[in-house]
C-alpha cells in the first residue's frame, strides 16, 4: 500500500496528534548515544576551546576576529561561528536531519510506525519538528558555550569591528547574538536538504552525507571569483555575510539577501521532501530510495531554484562582476586605518584626534599597477595618507593586502616601522598589540552609491 492508500484505509480511525508524535520522535532522537554526545560536546567543548585559545600566546590570526581573542571575550563566539559555519554545523545537520528518516529504513520499522500514527503526513511533521528541535539545541549550545568561555576567560571588554571602530560590550553582545541568529537561516537550508536526502536516498549513506556535501560545494563556490549575484544566490552565503554586522554603517544588503535565499531554500527543499515522502512505497522492506524520483523531484527543482535566485538577485542588485573594485578597497582601508589610528593614539596616550581631523585617504593598486585594480588577490598594495593637526607634512604608511573573493581582506603593515612595522607597541602600561600592524577588513560587494 502507498501512503495515499494508507490514509484512505485508516481515515475512520483516530489518528495520533502531531504533538504526541513529535514527543515520541524527539525522545527517539535524544535517546541515541551519538545525539546525546553531540549535545554534550556542543555545550561544553566550545567554552573550553575558546578559553584555552584565548590564554595562548599564539592566536588564530588567519580566522576572522581571531587576532582580538586576547583583548575581549566577545571575539571567541565569532571565531567559533566562523568555524561552525564552515565545518561544524554542516556535519551536525548531516547527523540529525540526514538520518531522521533513513533510520526507519535501516531498522525496517515504517509499517509499525504507520500502524501506530496512522498518517504519513503527521509522521513527516513530527520527524521534521523533532530534528529541527535537536538542531536548534546544538546551535544554541555552540553559541552559549563559546560566549561564556570567552567572557569568563578574557572579560567583557569592547570589541574592534571589521572597519576598526570600537563596539561597546553591550553593542558587541547584541551583534554576536544577531550574527548567530542570522546563521540559523543557512542551517535550516542544510537541514531541509538533509531531510530531502534522507527520504530520497533511503538507507544509502549518501543521504546522510548530502548536507555536508552541499555545504562543501557552496564553500568551494565562495572561494571562486564568481559574480556577486551568483555568490549571494547560494543558500550558504549568510554563513559569511554576517561579517557586515560589524562595520559602521552595517552592510545589511548582502546579509538580508543571504537570509532570504536560505529561507527560500529551506521551504522549497522541505516541500520537496514532503511530496517525495507521501509518494514513497512503505510496503517494500528493502526500499533503498528512488533514483528517478530523487532527480525529478529533488535535484531538478533545486537546480531550477538556483537559476531563479541568481536571476532575481542579478536584477535586484546593481553590482556586477566580483564586486571588489578599487574605490571600495580604498574606502575600506582608509576607514579602518582612521579608526585604528585613534586606538593606537589612545594606547600611546597621545592627544586625541578625530577621523575628520585625520582626513585619511588610501591609494591602492593591484599587481604593481600592471593589472586592472579589481577582483580578489594577494597582490593589492595600498599607500595610506593622513594628516595631524598642527603638522604640515602628511603621514604615510604602506600595506600589502590579501583580498578574498567574499570581500574580506587582511592588511599587512609594510612600514614605516614606527606606525605599523612591529607587532607590539610600547605603552606606559607595557607592551600591547599594535592595532595598525595587521588588521582585518571587509569590502561591501554590493554598490551602495549610484554611478554617475
Amino acid at each position: 500500500m502507498t501512503a495515499t492508500i494508507a490514509d484512505n484505509n485508516v481515515g475512520s480511525a483516530r489518528r495520533v496528534p502531531v504533538t504526541r508524535g513529535y514527543r515520541f520522535e524527539l525522545v527517539k532522537l535524544v535517546s541515541q548515544w551519538r545525539i546525546r554526545l553531540l549535545v554534550l560536546a556542543c555545550w561544553i567543548v566550545p567554552a573550553l576551546f575558546v578559553a584555552a585559545v584565548s590564554l595562548q600566546s599564539t592566536l588564530p590570526t588567519d580566522t576572522l576576529f581571531g587576532r582580538w581573542m586576547h583583548a575581549t571575550g566577545w571575539a571567541g563566539p565569532l571565531v567559533t561561528l566562523g568555524f561552525a559555519g564552515t565545518w561544524a554545523l554542516p556535519l551536525l545537520v548531516s547527523v540529525v536531519a540526514g538520518d531522521v528518516f533513513a533510520s526507519e529504513d535501516r531498522l525496517g520499522t515504517w509499517r509499525h510506525l504507520l500502524v501506530a500514527v496512522r498518517s504519513p503526513r503527521r509522521i513527516f511533521a513530527a520527524k521534521a519538528l523533532a530534528g529541527l528541535t535537536v538542531i536548534l539545541l546544538l546551535v544554541a549550545g555552540l553559541a552559549c558555550s563559546s560566549t561564556v568561555g570567552g567572557v569568563v576567560a578574557v572579560g567583557n571588554q569592547p570589541l574592534v569591528g571589521l572597519d576598526g571602530h570600537l563596539l561597546t560590550p553591550a553593542d558587541a553582545a547584541g551583534k554576536v547574538l544577531l550574527a548567530w541568529l542570522c546563521a540559523l537561516a543557512p542551517t535550516l537550508a542544510l537541514a531541509a536538504i538533509g531531510l530531502l536526502g534522507s527520504i530520497a536516498l533511503g538507507r544509502s549513506p549518501m543521504g546522510l552525507l548530502l548536507p555536508a556535501i552541499a555545504a562543501l560545494a557552496m564553500q568551494l563556490a565562495q572561494m571562486l571569483p564568481l559574480p556577486v549575484a551568483v555568490r549571494l544566490a547560494l543558500p550558504g552565503s549568510a554563513f559569511i555575510s554576517w561579517n557586515g554586522l560589524f562595520t559602521s554603517p552595517v552592510q545589511v544588503g548582502p546579509l538580508l539577501i543571504g537570509i532570504v535565499v536560505a529561507l527560500v531554500w529551506a521551504v522549497a527543499a522541505t516541500a520537496l521532501a514532503y511530496l517525495l515522502f507521501l509518494r514513497r512505497d512503505f510496503t517494500n522492506p528493502a526500499y533503498d530510495g528512488s533514483g528517478r524520483r530523487a532527480i525529478t523531484t529533488g535535484l531538478v527543482p533545486l537546480a531550477g531554484l538556483t537559476a531563479l535566485t541568481v536571476g532575481v538577485v542579478a536584477v535586484a542588485t546593481p553590482s556586477t562582476g566580483s564586486g571588489i573594485e578599487q574605490d571600495k578597497v580604498q574606502r575600506s582601508v582608509a576607514t579602518a586605518f582612521a579608526h585604528l589610528y585613534r586606538l593606537q593614539t589612545e594606547q600611546l596616550h597621545r592627544p586625541d584626534v578625530t577621523e575628520a581631523q585625520l582626513r585619511v585617504t588610501a591609494a591602492c593598486n593591484k599587481g604593481g599597477g600592471q593589472v586592472a585594480p579589481k577582483g580578489p588577490g594577494n597582490d593589492w598594495r595600498c599607500v595610506v595618507t593622513w594628516h595631524l593637526p598642527g603638522v604640515n607634512a602628511p603621514g604615510t604608511a604602506i600595506y600589502q593586502l590579501d583580498v578574498t573573493a567574499d570581500g574580506r581582506f587582511v592588511a599587512d603593515g609594510d612600514g614605516p616601522k614606527e606606525v605599523n612595522g612591529y607587532f607590539l607597541v610600547r605603552t606606559p602600561a607595557g607592551d600591547t598589540p599594535n592595532p595598525l600592524w595587521q588588521f582585518d577588513g571587509n569590502v561591501e560587494l554590493l554598490d551602495t552609491t549610484p554611478k554617475g
